[in-house]
């Protein structure tokens, strides 16, 4: 393994590419994977973030082996070499490539959302995606960027198969990548996390880094932002985490990933993506050391868990740049009851509670004890998990509200339903992460 997940491996790519900052690149990621490795390099060169639309024609039988591609613009890559291996006819490519072509117009739709692509008329362009196999896609999208007149072409990978470029040789005027092994087998053996990348990442990725000019209008001034890694420290050991404030930040956000998650979790950087484009300032962290997220017992051990949001809590509370911020918990899967036991302790000051697809009624008796407004979001193809949200919503004495997205199961892996769970949360923090909790009766 050479990557924790993608943002690792674009931090990587990038340092291969310090080259080309300044010289006015525009960076396009291929969706869905390549655009947060893309989005990596574009922060390391300040440079524009853009997509180019491109599909697989994966064999029949054999989705994960392509035939071929296809790009806008009517572009058209064909692997005779894979037909002839898989069998393959012309009428099976066919089939396919017509199934694929509804899906790149789907996406474009999706992704554009109205905008113009960004202009690379006699610019450099760096082609970026989240590795290399066949080479058809990456051929694809070099014949989409120089068919729109790219003056020079950076194709970068952060891995492939050893002699890869001599896969899109004449293609790209230069290729980049951080590893070539010998032994390749398919992209995700070289990633810790190679899991789906949601329409919600790739959408918050372009948002942050797609400049105004592309649908017309004068770019705003960019606001201050704190992006950075940080240790919360706990005695005497210490939690990794991401710190990211946008600059006039209504408040911050703080996450509780569930059982087998990190912070690394694509749903919930996600979700944390929309939170920071909605002005609200997010920390991602992992709960457990390295050394203890390997105990079973630990990593269901709420508890411990809430003990731990509490004590990141007030670290975060007391650090210069957040001081004074209003703070908020999102909790996911086993997080979640973490995140309500958390703010029942009577000393807690956080703002409000939002809980994706989170098992609530782990935190027991502590439920009737939270003051903070409660958001319960459940998918509606999650039977087990809504009923046991629905009784944990009884033993909730504060005010609450339980959300389902229709379709979702339990990850929220269904089009569209990662950005409904951000806007769910976002209306929600927006509307109390002002104001400060009731106070406790009696008080």
């Amino acid at each position: 393994m050479y990557f924790t997940d993608r943002t690792d491996a674009g931090r990587q790519l990038a340092a291969r590419l310090d080259h080309l900052k300044g010289r006015d690149a525009v960076v396009l990621g291929l969706p869905r994977g390549g655009v947060p490795v893309a989005a990596q390099v574009a922060d390391a060169l300040g440079a524009p973030l853009d997509i180019c639309l491109v599909r697989k024609l994966g064999a029949p039988y054999q989705p994960e082996l392509a035939m071929g591609a296809i790009g806008e613009g009517g572009v058209r890559v064909v692997n005779e070499r894979v037909l002839r291996e898989t069998g393959a006819s012309e009428r099976d490519l066919a089939v396919v490539e017509e199934r694929e072509r509804a899906v790149l117009e789907e996406r474009g739709r999706r992704y554009r959302r109205g905008r113009r692509p960004l202009p690379v008329d006699g610019r450099t362009v760096l082609v970026v995606d989240d590795g290399m196999a066949t080479g058809a896609t990456a051929l694809a999208a070099c014949r989409v960027v120089r068919a729109r007149g790219a003056a020079r072409i950076v194709l970068a990978v952060p891995v492939a198969p050893r002699g890869w470029s001599g896969r899109v040789h004449g293609e790209a005027e230069e290729t980049v990548c951080v590893h070539d092994p010998e032994s390749f087998y398919a992209i995700g053996q070289f990633y810790g996390d190679f899991s789906q990348t949601p329409d919600e990442e790739v959408l918050a990725c372009l948002d942050r880094r797609r400049p105004t000019e592309a649908v017309g209008e004068d770019p705003p001034a960019a606001a201050p932002r704190e992006d950075t890694d940080v240790r919360v420290p706990l005695g005497g050991a210490a939690l990794t985490g991401r710190l990211v404030v946008p600059g006039g930040a209504a408040g911050i956000v703080l996450f509780a990933h569930g059982s087998g998650s990190s912070r690394h979790s694509p749903r919930n950087r996600a979700v944390a993506d929309i939170l920071n484009h909605a002005g609200l300032g997010t920390l991602l962290f992992d709960l457990l050391t390295e050394e203890e997220a390997d105990d079973r017992a630990l990593v269901f051990d709420t508890a411990l868990l809430a003990d731990r949001l509490a004590r990141a809590t007030t670290w975060l509370a007391e650090r210069q740049a957040t001081d004074g911020l209003p703070l908020g918990y999102f909790g996911a899967s086993t997080g979640a009851a973490a995140a309500l036991r958390a703010a029942a302790d009577p000393s807690s000051s956080v703002a409000a509670v939002v809980s994706r697809g989170g098992r609530p009624d782990l935190a027991g008796p502590h439920l009737a004890s939270v003051r903070a407004p409660t958001l319960l979001i459940v998918g509606g193809a999650d039977p087990l998990v809504l009923d046991l949200n629905e009784e944990a919503r009884a033993g909730l004495r504060c005010e609450n509200r339980l959300e389902v997205v229709p379709g979702a199961g339990h990850l929220f892996e269904e089009p569209g339903a990662l950005e409904r769970v951000g806007d769910l949360a976002a209306r929600w923090f927006a509307a109390h992460v002002t104001r400060r909790p009731p106070a406790a009766p009696g008080a």
